[in-house]
């Protein structure tokens, strides 16, 4: 903790002056300078980001952050008004520079024009905290600089840097104030928020902790990318219950377009960012992400429950859906995530003629707005086709619990 390094720096300072004679005129000096340069380390790495503003931030929307100085509450009590901190956006580049100089710069110029950029830096007696907050920032246009190749403006990484100028006494020492916000991505249209939630995502989850701003690995090992929107997966739905090896089997077809492959063999691939958010799916008109994306926000909506009861498989082909129910009684059907339409869920079923053989059907898919009109389990109860929930588990007793008891049939 940095008020304990504090307390161990007052406590040699104190030990070094009391020998001062002993030092003598030529060691003194430079132990004192010493001493500064270790002060001025330590101030500067107690200045924090407490609350971070949002990763995609759209431009002339309000957002708030917050910055705290742990060591505020003891070196500014003498101060005689509070110091003002400012935020600024800054470029990667700019970003860069500051972090390759190690604070030790200041900013020429900001990329963006935020309103209501410059809060005191005050500290609260009942909590013993220093803070600044900024509870009504706006960035009202933002600057874009030079992409490199194809790059999109979605793609492009910025941040927020919070600075302040302050004196410490009793030497009276100034000390420059630099903290950056994690990266963040401005948007000026809610259309590219899909987008920019992906570049968000991947610096989030691939980014080492000590790196140059805003570096990240191109390629990544398929497994940790398995982990990542494991996670982000239970993260937005908020259930328990995350993926299953079938999903992330599914999902590595889906995104490598390789339906040859066994589990083993996509298990030591990567990934890159161009198949991740940049390449348009086969036969498709959206990236692997944009579809991901899309089924986070159907079942965050709409399909909580039904996922986290585990009465959905959701990840899996269409091939091996028929493969699943064609051996199945009349009637036997299961749910999936659709692979043409973005945000649909599907129900698969099967149908056997009286010679024994079998046919699987797909009904269209229902999106977040067929399902905010009628839900799901009262949609799957109105249709007499569906008997069973694959493998063999009545409908009436899988989806008896979502069923709406002030909706008739229609």
């Amino acid at each position: 903790r940095c008020e304990n390094l504090f307390e161990v720096y007052l406590q040699l300072q104190q030990q070094v002056m009391t020998a001062s004679t002993e030092l003598g005129p030529e060691l003194l000096p430079r132990l004192l300078e010493r001493f500064n340069e270790v002060l001025s380390s330590l101030v500067k790495s107690s200045f924090l980001v407490e609350k971070q503003p949002p990763q995609v931030l759209k431009t002339q929307t309000k957002f708030q952050a917050s910055v705290r100085f742990l060591l505020g509450p003891r070196l500014l009590k003498a101060a005689p008004k509070p110091y003002m901190v400012r935020a600024d956006m800054v470029t990667e580049k700019q970003a860069r520079e500051l972090e390759l100089s190690n604070y030790s710069n200041t900013l020429s110029e900001s990329t963006g024009e935020i309103l209501h950029n410059t809060v005191a830096l005050e500290t609260n007696p009942t909590s013993g905290t220093c803070c600044a907050n900024f509870k009504n920032v706006l960035l009202k246009k933002i600057k874009r600089c030079e992409r490199k190749g194809s790059e999109s403006v979605t793609e492009e990484k910025c941040a927020v840097l919070f600075s302040t100028n302050v004196a410490l006494t009793p030497n009276n020492i100034s000390i420059h104030l630099q903290v950056l916000s994690l990266p963040i991505v401005v948007i000026v249209h809610g259309n590219q928020d899909n987008n920019a939630k992906a570049t968000v995502l991947w610096d989030n989850a691939f980014s080492d902790t000590e790196r140059v701003p805003f570096v990240v690995a191109e390629r990544v090992p398929w497994d940790k990318m398995c982990d990542t929107l494991n996670l982000k997966f239970m993260a937005e739905v908020q259930t328990t219950k995350g993926l299953l090896k079938e999903h992330y089997f599914f999902l590595a077809q889906k995104i490598f377009n390789d339906q040859s492959a066994s589990p083993e063999d996509f298990q030591n691939r990567h990934v890159s960012w161009a198949q991740f958010n940049k390449e348009i799916l086969p036969g498709r008109g959206f990236t692997f992400w944009q579809w991901f994306d899309g089924v986070l926000d159907l079942t965050k909506r709409c399909l909580k429950s039904y996922w986290s009861d585990r009465l959905i498989m959701g990840f899996i082909s269409k091939q091996y859906v028929c493969k699943l129910l064609s051996m199945k009684p009349d009637g036997t059907f299961l749910l999936r995530f659709s692979d043409s339409e973005i945000g649909g869920v599907t129900i698969a079923y099967v149908i056997r003629g009286k010679d024994g053989s079998s046919q699987v059907e797909n009904i269209q898919p229902f999106s977040a707005k067929d399902l905010s009109i009628r839900s799901l389990g009262d949609r799957i109860r109105d249709l007499e086709q569906l008997r069973n929930l694959y493998p063999n588990t009545p409908k009436d007793q899988a989806f008896g619990s979502h069923y709406n008891s002030e909706w008739g049939r229609p």
